[in-house]
């Protein structure tokens, strides 16, 4: 079986774990938050892996690191959604943490990411 580039990035690997995490701890959201954050936090933390895979199929740099820009973006729109999350009490202190530690490793490897394809 083909592993695509994607694959072996550890980053990736983090946003893939950060994903179910993400999607265990939405799992006890109330009932009404189905379709308004649980939705909203799903989906930005799926967006992360799925960008860093899409931008490692682009030709150019450019068009590489761009998509590392829409990863690192989703990565910041859940911990803002975490942080909403936490403050309607819907996340205990410590999954908030645990995402917010997670979001702050795999945004500063997105970032180096970004600028070697920015410099290449």
């Amino acid at each position: 079986m083909h592993v695509y580039s994607f694959e072996k990035l550890d980053v990736w690997k983090e946003a893939i774990n950060l994903a179910a995490k993400t999607y265990q701890i939405t799992e006890l959201f109330p009932n009404e938050e189905k379709f308004g954050l649980t939705s909203q936090m799903r989906r930005c933390s799926v967006s992360v892996s799925s960008n860093i895979a899409e931008g490692t199929a682009r030709l150019t740099q450019k068009d590489r690191a761009h998509f590392m820009t829409l990863a690192y973006s989703s990565a910041l729109e859940l911990l803002n959604q975490a942080l909403i999350s936490k403050e309607l009490g819907f996340i205990s202190e410590e999954n908030f943490k645990n995402i917010r530690f997670e979001v702050e490793s795999i945004t500063n490897k997105i970032n180096s990411l970004r600028n070697h394809f920015l410099k290449s």
